[in-house]
């Protein structure tokens, strides 16, 4: 951990995750490709109990809090997950995992290196009312994946949401683009040029995965996002999920980049955390490699990784002036 006086370090994107056989009211439903790689994820955080498990939740909690603590991370934004809607409110039957807003503030309750960074479809009757209800318990970012989630930030439908967001002080963590880890409802929205809308309208937006591209297939829209920066001064990136084969060619952009100052520390755990990425292009020696290779912990490898290639500390420590100030 950094020491008490000093500003924290902060992991911006860590998913919470449950499968509500104990009444969390989470849920998970996963096949194919996803199943598989839900499986390994779990394996890779030494979960001792599979996502099917009655005991999951807690076990996954518990686990969480024991690599924060262990890490050099001091405080994780930790991530709700919304479900999926229609345009017109209606509830759309997709996705591969859900995390309530209430489950989150409730696991964060319990841990105070836990930020609760709500998830809230702007499409729902109700978005309004859950907003200021999340607001009232002390969220500090909203986080959503507008290419899994099928929203389409730029429909002027949704201001009064983005108003009350801007008005609040309430940052959203936005996924840019591809996805492979969950199932996508709409590819046009990973391009990050849909966010326009409520950046124009005041809000703070994080760009996560500094728009790169997740596999070879997807577009990389880095550059997009660089441009955006330059007209939009509460526009961001984070560098999560970045330790991955393709979105490791994002980490020599971002650190060359003049811009550079502007992206935040991520981790996008539990996904899995590669070391042989970074070595093969360039970015860390053998021995570095090596040695965050020997860490378990994914939260800690991750952050090693970065501090070896050269991130500067304000990388991990900028994103708590970004988020809503509370209390």
């Amino acid at each position: 951990m950094s020491p008490a006086t000093a500003t924290p370090v902060i992991d911006c994107h860590v998913h919470l995750v449950g499968n509500g056989r104990k009444g969390s009211g989470c849920w998970i439903r996963m096949s194919g490709w996803h199943r598989w790689l839900g499986g390994f994820m779990a394996k890779m955080i030494g979960m001792p109990v599979s996502f099917e498990h009655e005991e999951f939740d807690a076990a996954y909690v518990s686990r969480l809090a024991d690599f924060v603590k262990e890490s050099s991370a001091d405080q994780i934004l930790l991530l709700a997950q919304e479900e999926v809607y229609h345009e017109d409110g209606t509830k759309r039957d997709f996705g591969s995992f859900h995390v309530p807003n209430d489950y989150l503030f409730e696991v964060c309750s319990g841990n105070p290196a836990f930020l609760p960074a709500v998830s809230i479809h702007p499409a729902r009757k109700d978005a309004l009312e859950e907003l200021d209800r999340c607001l009232a318990q002390g969220a500090r970012a909203l986080k959503l994946l507008p290419n899994c989630l099928d929203v389409d930030c730029s429909r002027p439908a949704y201001d009064a949401f983005w108003e009350k967001m801007a008005e609040a002080g309430l940052p959203m963590l936005a996924h840019t683009g591809g996805e492979m880890t969950v199932p996508v409802a709409n590819k046009l929205y990973q391009d990050p040029r849909y966010l326009e809308r409520p950046l124009e309208i005041g809000v703070k937006i994080i760009a996560a995965h500094a728009a790169s591209n997740s596999s070879l297939w997807d577009e990389d829209y880095f550059d997009v996002l660089v441009e955006m920066m330059r007209r939009h001064p509460n526009l961001y990136g984070d560098s999560s999920a970045l330790n991955t084969p393709v979105r490791s060619s994002a980490f020599a952009k971002i650190l060359h980049c003049d811009l550079a100052d502007r992206f935040v520390h991520g981790s996008d755990f539990p996904v899995p955390v590669g070391t042989w990425y970074a070595r093969m292009r360039g970015l860390v020696d053998g021995p570095a490699r090596a040695e965050a290779a020997s860490i378990p912990n994914l939260i800690e490898r991750d952050l090693r990784l970065k501090k070896s290639m050269g991130f500067p500390e304000g990388h991990f420590t900028r994103v708590g002036e970004i988020l809503r100030k509370v209390g």
